[in-house]
């Protein structure tokens, strides 16, 4: 069965053009009409764009904002492989980020008291893509009694003016998002078998802290080596300040205050993470590198085929087994920044099928109660979600990126020293 297939039919999936695609009729005719018209990054026009929308016009440019859109700008001008389908979507992406970090600055403004709203005891998890997170930070969010970011709010999470509950109560950022979801699935199927963001689903803080365009989230978007080295060398205290006033706000327009978060971009910087947030509990997902690498840039290759003018194998497997190694280097030389008693390592292979007896030792390193109806809510994810639900994928790294997986395996040997990995 190869990608091309309609979702409800996805079983094992095998990529038998994932870097020479056969494109579907629908995939051709989005192109050729996206193709017929350039879309452009003036920077003015994006602001006046997003000033409109939020009809307000402080965009809080007292830590160097317009420094670092006019970096993230560049950074994906200097992207020459870029279709315009994908220029277009992170061009409305910016004006995205620019009027909720509008509709913020007005709601602070408004409300000063969200900023002494506090973020009690959160569930944080760190680890590569690929390696649990996910399953592990929607299981977590199965408890009512912790707030988690859908994927729907983490793209617009501050409601613009006048953009309240439709008639049947349905908040217009999730109607949005469902349409957005149900494009995405019509034009690239197998995109479910690898991370499918579905409204409900949850996403990563990052992209709040995005807001103030300080996160390695573009990295997944465009081929922008500038914007890693820019941002790495960025004061990520700051900026995770930040994004705790983000989940203030959050927290403000709807509760509870206790928190489940997660992204791979904590590996690097554990740092900033615990004086932002001093009393998480944090889990830590451990995986072989190998699986982490060839799932991602699987998934690359993949979109490429919408994203970009050409897919290029040895540039993703460069590029992404650097960003992976500088990842995990930083998780080996800063655990010891999150204390052993309010920290647990998990690693993949003891992850399915032993969920509940890790979720009873994290929450009782986090000092939180572990209810019956907790307990029940957590089997019922289980039960609802099993691995491979939306159907596997079949990887062959010798085929699509010309390197074996024991090659590939052997630039890691630092990671596989510290932490209980296996090779599959």
């Amino acid at each position: 069965m190869n990608a091309a297939d309609p979702p409800n039919t996805l079983e094992d999936i095998d990529f038998d053009d994932l870097t020479s695609p056969r494109l579907t009729e629908v995939q051709r005719q989005i192109l050729t009409f996206t193709e017929a018209r350039r879309v452009e990054f003036d920077i003015d026009s994006m602001i006046a764009e997003a000033c409109e929308q939020a009809g307000v016009a402080d965009l809080d440019d007292t830590d160097g904002f317009t420094e670092r859109l006019s970096a993230h700008v560049a950074a994906i001008e200097g992207d020459d492989g870029l279709r315009q389908l994908t220029r277009s979507t992170l061009r409305q992406r910016v004006v995205r980020l620019l009027r909720n970090r509008l509709s913020l600055t007005e709601l602070v403004k408004r409300f000063p008291e969200i900023e002494s709203i506090s973020i009690e005891k959160p569930f944080i998890v760190v680890g590569m893509p690929r390696s649990g997170t996910t399953h592990l930070v929607n299981l977590i969010a199965a408890d009512p009694r912790r707030r988690a970011l859908p994927y729907w709010e983490s793209q617009d999470p501050i409601p613009a003016p006048g953009q309240g509950p439709d008639t049947s109560g349905v908040d217009p950022r999730y109607t949005r998002s469902k349409k957005e979801h149900e494009a995405l699935m019509a034009s690239a199927p197998a995109v479910a078998a690898m991370h499918d963001r579905y409204p409900e689903a949850i996403e990563e803080e990052v992209e709040v802290l995005d807001l103030d365009l300080a996160s390695y989230v573009l990295e997944w978007h465009a081929r922008v080596p500038d914007w890693r080295d820019y941002y790495l060398r960025l004061d990520q205290h700051r900026h995770y300040a930040y994004m705790k006033k983000v989940l203030q706000a959050l927290t403000f327009l709807r509760g509870p205050r206790t928190w489940v978060l997660k992204s791979p971009q904590h590996c690097e910087q554990l740092g900033p993470l615990m004086a932002t947030f001093p009393d998480a509990t944090v889990v830590f997902t451990h995986r072989d590198p190998v699986a982490v690498i060839q799932s991602a840039i699987t998934m690359m290759a993949y979109s490429d085929r919408l994203r970009r003018h050409t897919i290029e194998p040895d540039w993703l497997l460069n590029y992404w087994s650097d960003r992976v190694h500088r990842l995990l280097g930083a998780v080996v030389r800063d655990r010891g920044l999150v204390p052993a008693e309010r920290s647990i390592d998990i690693s993949f292979h003891h992850l399915n099928g032993n969920e509940m007896p890790l979720l009873e030792d994290l929450y009782r390193r986090g000092g939180v109660d572990m209810t019956a109806s907790a307990r029940d809510r957590f089997q019922r994810y289980l039960d609802g979600n099993p691995r491979g639900k939306h159907g596997r994928i079949h990887y062959d790294l010798r085929r699509h990126f010309g390197i074996s997986p024991d090659e590939l395996r052997g630039r890691f040997d630092f990671y596989y020293d510290r932490f209980d990995v296996r090779a599959e």
